[in-house]
């Protein structure tokens, strides 16, 4: 296949166009980047709001739109931590701070500093180690910072789950986690780079001129042939990097994930070693490296199979030389303990083999069906917008799943505060948001940010005051669960004002408030849980579409949150449903994710069990037994199919739930059996732990429901 030939053209419009239907197109990748950047946003104002000087990144082929539903990428995410001054130089100390000096030596390897511990009242060095585990005293006499606190503080948090992958620290592999500290004056070897570059033609003028604006991150990331590796920070241009990467055309987007899908399907079986990689950062800095010497009218829909070839070229000239230069860095070789020669050689030969025969692997290509797409030619690309809609609704689900952790992050920590009172507390805290909404430098992210966090932090302080008045037996002001406090998504504040009505005996008005939930629950509205618990889901067509056909701010319209109350609301929620509260036995809850913590020591349910569950409380109560067993019936049609229940997020709580319901029809052995298959489901931190032996007692001594 000659490149310029009538075929070559062809087949390149043919891929761009199957690309553009798994969801490689200006629209989608827009909307992932205003998505990521919208996620970033807002959980860097909720750690103002809870006190922490932390600013938040979202980075990798998620923001930058260059990844695919068959791809499966993660999630990839960097946290500074603001608190502490780094300083390239020693005029950058500042009064009253951590204060870190980059420092090295001839040993220090290639894009890495040591950070030597300053005084914060002065500007010396720190002459005395701080706490075990955190700093080092050198040969030089230098207290030195060691990133093993970092390590020892993730394992700490994640617990039993935790999970490491070079700097970064999880408990799910979807996400990758890294703290680092800012570098605010750019290192030598980042400016000697901006003085260095002249591109012919990539990147711009107006781009460079962009990214001399950002700053670098240290992260915690030693060499790893270094014997002092824990006490080594790994410069990282991320903010650079991603302006370049979002200065791309679509062309270029599509060249590089059509790369990283031939990298996961075929080029990964020419590694035959272990602890060899070759990364999809490779194929990121060999694109660059091809920007920058490829004329820009190469770049066009018809020429894709020349630019993918000619991005495939450049890497392989990297593995023939056994080199892979960063391409912002200095000095810096990416294979350098990430590829072998022996591997670098295979890679090499398989690489050559795929270009002269003429990219045949193409059509081998499973990835979202890519090669079948194009075996199938123009049949096959009529699904785009179906793949534009699931993807936009994977993404809104995803941005609010997120929000709504926020707000929960953030109302599990004014609870955990017996100092203050938290009525006050709320009303402090939505002070604050106020202020941000009223900043000078607004921008539209931050604006809806701080709209949707006034909104249900007003939510929760409603709940809260109605909750305080239950106790202490004053009027109970329900007007303040308003259209503006109600409306914070599909179900979930409203079936909270449900169960307030249930509990304080005004059935008729909770019996028309359940209704009028069960109406709005139809198909378009897709069902979400913020507690990152991780189910079969799958997403509603209509809640897809209308994520398509509408703006991010108006998802939670169609969404429907599992609902939480927190132990201050205790009496808001149905008797039965506060042992979920309660639901730690033994040691179960050194067995919790870090995410867990946050709600496990509240109740919380799925929207749809519990809609079904207050009404057949509410229907017993008015002695509607029609109605009282149709809400049975569903509950029990749920508890039967297991296509249902897995696609409940707490589906023990369930399971607890239909148990009781069983008590109160007297079929007490069945509900015994309910309760072990809740704690089957889920044997620690469940509330079954207490029913079974309840329920074991009231049949040995045949003591009534």
């Amino acid at each position: 296949m000659i490149p310029g030939s009538l075929f070559f053209a062809a087949l390149s419009e043919l891929l761009y166009a199957a690309l553009d239907a798994i969801g490689v197109n200006t629209w989608t990748v827009a909307r992932r980047t205003d998505t990521f950047l919208r996620m970033e946003t807002m959980q860097t104002v909720c750690y103002k709001l809870m006190g922490y000087d932390i600013t938040v990144y979202h980075f990798g082929s998620q923001s930058e739109g260059t990844t695919t539903p068959g791809l499966q990428s993660d999630i990839d995410i960097l946290r500074t931590l603001n608190d502490f001054n780094t300083m390239y130089r020693l005029s950058d100390w500042k009064q009253g701070q951590f204060n870190f000096l980059m420092v090295r030596d001839e040993s220090t390897p290639a894009q890495h500093y040591m950070l030597q511990v300053y005084r914060s009242d002065v500007p010396e060095p720190a002459t005395v180690p701080l706490k075990a585990g955190f700093t080092e005293l050198d040969s030089q006499g230098r207290v030195l910072l060691s990133h093993n606190f970092l390590i020892d503080n993730a394992a700490l948090y994640y617990g039993n789950n935790h999970l490491r992958r070079g700097p970064s620290n999880s408990d799910n592999e979807d996400f990758d986690n890294v703290f680092a500290f800012v570098c605010n004056t750019l290192p030598s070897e980042i400016v000697s780079w901006f003085h260095k570059l002249t591109p012919r033609y990539w990147p711009s003028s107006e781009v460079l001129e962009a990214a001399r604006q950002f700053p670098c991150f240290l992260v915690p990331d030693g060499h790893h042939a270094s014997p002092n590796k824990h006490l080594e920070w790994r410069i990282s241009p991320n903010l650079i990097e991603r302006k370049l990467m979002f200065s791309l055309n679509m062309v270029q987007r599509k060249c590089l994930v059509v790369l990283k899908m031939i990298k996961r399907e075929e080029l990964v079986k020419y590694i035959g070693h272990d602890g060899c990689k070759l990364t999809t950062f490779h194929f990121k800095t060999a694109l660059f490296f091809t920007l920058k010497k490829t004329p820009p009218n190469v770049w066009t829909k018809s020429r894709l199979l020349e630019c993918i070839v000619r991005t495939f070229q450049t890497i392989r000239k990297f593995l023939f030389q056994g080199k892979c230069l960063h391409y912002i860095v200095e000095g810096v070789d990416l294979f350098d303990g990430k590829l072998c020669r022996e591997c670098q050689i295979s890679l090499e030969k398989a690489i050559r083999v795929m270009i002269q025969d003429d990219m045949r692997v193409l059509f081998r290509l499973q990835i979202d069906d890519l090669g079948q797409k194009l075996i199938q030619r123009p049949r096959a690309l009529i699904v785009g917008a179906d793949a534009n809609a699931t993807i936009c609704g994977k993404l809104a689900k995803e941005m609010c799943e997120l929000h709504y952790a926020g707000i929960r992050t953030i109302v599990s920590k004014l609870c955990e505060d017996e100092q203050q009172d938290l009525v006050t507390s709320i009303l402090r805290t939505i002070a604050k948001v106020r202020v941000y909404a009223n900043s000078e430098d607004l921008s539209q992210h931050v604006n809806d940010c701080t709209q949707f966090l006034e909104t249900h932090l007003r939510s929760v302080f409603a709940t809260i005051v109605i909750a305080d008045r239950l106790q202490t037996g004053g009027p109970l002001p329900l007007s303040m669960m308003n259209s503006e406090t109600l409306d914070t998504d599909a179900a979930s504040s409203r079936l909270k004002l449900a169960s307030m009505l249930y509990c304080c005996g005004e059935l008729q008005r909770a019996a028309y408030e359940l209704d009028n939930i069960a109406g709005r629950l139809d198909d378009s509205v897709q069902f979400a849980c913020p507690c990152r618990r991780r189910i079969d889901e799958k997403l509603s067509e209509q809640f897809c579409k209308f994520s398509a056909r509408n703006s991010v701010q108006m998802m939670s319209r169609k969404l429907a949150f599992c609902v939480m109350f927190t132990r201050q609301e205790m009496l808001c929620a149905p008797k039965f449903l506060q042992y979920e509260m309660f639901r730690a036995v033994g040691n179960n809850v050194q067995y919790r994710f870090a995410m867990e913590h946050e709600w496990m020591g509240c109740a919380v349910v799925d929207a749809r069990p519990f809609l079904l569950y207050l009404q057949y409380l509410t229907y017993r109560d008015l002695g509607a037994r029609q109605l009282q067993m149709r809400a049975f019936h569903k509950l029990e049609d749920t508890f039967t199919s297991s296509a249902k229940l897995l696609q409940l997020y707490h589906s023990e709580t369930f399971l607890n739930l239909f148990g009781h319901c069983l008590e109160m029809e007297g079929d007490m052995w069945n509900a015994l059996h309910v309760y072990v298959a809740s704690i089957r489901s889920v044997p620690r931190n469940n509330a079954a732990n207490w029913h079974i032996p309840l329920t074991i007692y009231k049949l040995l001594s045949r003591r009534p429901e």
